[in-house]
């Protein structure tokens, strides 16, 4: 298990926002929790320095591309990006430095998963260098992918048919806790247990880490084989409960065994 980082960026600003209250709406603000006084190259260059790569650049809508662009300039071929990702812009963000590309919502026509556009993607990104973002949300008694800026629950189930099926098209998975994720209020367990036991690929769940004590939560239920990020309970985002100069060492630990 490690950390992988994250910048966020909305409206060409580095923020954290709690996801599930973006929408396309101009009247309705996301609720935001932090917004940076630091461009976006300063946390991808403290990130190369500190020996963090895998982490995620997440476009957060329109405006963000020159921010992403300097961020992969300061981390070039150590930073993942995501949002918006499509056929068109795949190849641009992956000879722009990018080390892997995320998509989700383009998988999702009218909340169906689409087989031909997850294939389209695997040829253009190949399979190593896509990662397919599962974000989901519990309904009733089972999680549900979301897509649209989380704002579509789709028809799909996570659950261990699905995670060997994304086995066919990406080397990788990028899973949020819609209900949790922003709200520094603890993890979705049972979630971290489910990729933990079935998922075949590298995956990295987000949502409620409030300080390192959950790390080692996460590391416990998904034995290992279950990497973290997290955002808004960082000090360098204004949080109060997690310091990212204590994230850097109990990363270091973990690759020390």
């Amino acid at each position: 298990m490690r950390f992988r980082p994250c910048i966020d960026l909305h409206g060409g600003k580095v923020k954290q926002i709690v996801g599930s209250t973006l929408n396309d709406s101009i009247d309705q603000a996301p609720t935001t929790n932090f917004v940076a006084d630091h461009p976006s190259s300063y946390y991808a260059d403290i990130y190369r320095r500190d020996d963090l790569p895998g982490g995620h650049i997440i476009l957060l809508g329109p405006g963000n591309e020159m921010a992403a662009h300097e961020a992969l300039n300061a981390y070039p071929g150590g930073l993942q990006v995501g949002g918006g990702i499509k056929p068109e812009n795949t190849g641009q963000w992956l000879d722009y430095g990018a080390q892997k590309v995320i998509v989700t919502s383009y998988l999702f026509p009218d909340g169906q998963f689409s087989e031909e556009r997850a294939d389209e993607m695997a040829s253009i990104a190949g399979r190593d260098r896509l990662v397919i973002d599962l974000s989901c949300a519990r309904v009733q008694d089972e999680y549900f992918i979301a897509s649209q800026r989380w704002q579509t629950i789709t028809s799909m189930r996570l659950d261990r048919r699905t995670l060997l099926d994304m086995e066919k098209y990406c080397g990788e998975l990028l899973i949020h806790a819609v209900d949790v994720e922003g709200k520094q209020q603890g993890i979705d367990e049972r979630l971290v247990e489910l990729l933990g036991a079935e998922c075949p690929l590298a995956v990295t769940y987000a949502g409620g880490i409030r300080h390192l004590a959950d790390l080692d939560r996460i590391a416990v239920l998904g034995h290992n084989r279950v990497d973290a990020t997290a955002g808004s309970s960082l000090d360098i985002f204004g949080g109060l409960g997690l310091r990212y100069e204590d994230v850097v060492l109990w990363n270091r630990r973990q690759k020390q065994g």
